[in-house]
């Protein structure tokens, strides 16, 4: 099997695999992710994801690989009641449970990333492996299911971060100019497109925070939005002219059409999709791209993109390192500190190209 194809090896069919007390252990974890610890659909999917792995290498149902691209499979609908499943002996299963995870100890966690290493995962992936195995493994001593917890002896790999990829205003004053454009025809759905990219631009929040949003979260008076972030926290983000006016006219025009189509006045969200729900990240990640696509010499980003390049471009306006923090909502000044590096880079290419003795 070559690294492209066990990347892509999918961890729902190696769950279902699972010895019975292992997959009642996921579900167990799976519930306390969500409900418990109250985490976000997509960091449920990619710790449980992760368990399985790390489960399926311990008890042979599949050999140490990346979640990758079909990783989406591996969660279930236990998180659908507090309750799961009733057993009909739970000292027996409680027993079961601890023997599914004997053998996980430091030289299997160490063995399972070898595999993973192996199989062309790069550093990034390793570290948030690690990250993933102390979780579970400091969960399931807390449950008293092991003796110790071998996860907390676990080291990461350092990890280099990449300088993010950004476009340069002028480029993105091209790519919103050729959406406005788009939105003049007063198609319902390139006013809902030409709004999400002003105001991914215009606020830096991220793509789920953008879906997250409801109508009543946008207060044009004071234009900011009312935005809920990871962890649940709240804060406020102000936008501009630009992206208050798309706003409005998607509101005004193309939202009322999609709401009368598709026969579901009840949908609060901000943003729909052509069929009344809310609109999904998955739904925005393609327009996004198909946006700056349609700019001829410009490099292709996401929506991650458009919030490297809204906190660069705030950077390099002038704006201090804890302002760019509070707006894009890092836990950590470290986080917002990478972008000082793309500023200084960019510094450093003027200067190479402008000052008569930088050669």
């Amino acid at each position: 099997m070559s690294s492209k194809d066990r990347r892509r090896v999918d961890l729902g069919g190696v769950r279902a695999e699972l010895p019975e007390p292992a997959a009642r252990l996921v579900d167990d974890y799976e519930r306390h992710l969500a409900l418990e610890r109250g985490l976000s659909e997509h960091t449920v999917r990619a710790y449980v994801g992760d368990a399985v792995s790390l489960l399926g290498f311990l008890h042979g149902v599949d050999p140490a690989v990346d979640t990758g691209t079909n990783s989406h499979a591996v969660t279930s609908d236990a998180t659908a009641s507090d309750g799961g499943a009733h057993e009909s002996n739970p000292v027996r299963s409680a027993s079961e449970r601890r023997q599914s995870l004997e053998g996980l100890d430091l030289p299997c966690l160490r063995a399972w990333l070898a595999g993973l290493r192996g199989s062309g995962a790069s550093r990034t992936t390793v570290a948030r492996r690690v990250a993933a195995a102390r979780t579970f493994t400091a969960w399931a001593r807390r449950q008293g299911l092991l003796d110790n917890d071998p996860g907390a002896r676990l080291v990461a790999p350092r990890t280099q971060r990449a300088l993010p990829a950004v476009l340069k205003a002028g480029e993105l004053e091209e790519v919103l100019l050729a959406s406005a454009s788009g939105a003049s025809e007063r198609e319902p759905s390139a006013l809902r497109d030409h709004a999400v990219l002003e105001l991914l631009y215009a606020t830096g929040v991220r793509v789920s925070e953008l879906c997250g949003l409801d109508v009543g979260d946008i207060e044009f008076g004071r234009r900011v939005a009312r935005v809920i972030g990871k962890g649940d926290k709240e804060r406020v983000v102000p936008f501009g002219v630009p992206a208050e006016r798309a706003v409005r006219d998607w509101l005004d025009s193309g939202r009322p059409s999609i709401v009368r189509a598709a026969r579901k006045p009840g949908n609060g969200a901000l943003f729909l999709g052509i069929r009344g729900g809310r609109l999904d990240p998955r739904t925005v990640r393609r327009l996004v791209h198909d946006a700056i696509r349609s700019v001829p010499q410009v490099t292709d980003l996401g929506p991650h993109g458009l919030r490297h390049s809204a906190a660069t471009h705030l950077l390099e306006g002038g704006a201090d390192l804890r302002t760019v923090q509070e707006l894009l909502g890092h836990a950590t000044l470290a986080t917002t500190q990478l972008y000082t590096h793309v500023t200084v880079e960019r510094l450093k290419t003027i200067h190479d190209q402008a000052h008569p003795r930088a050669r």
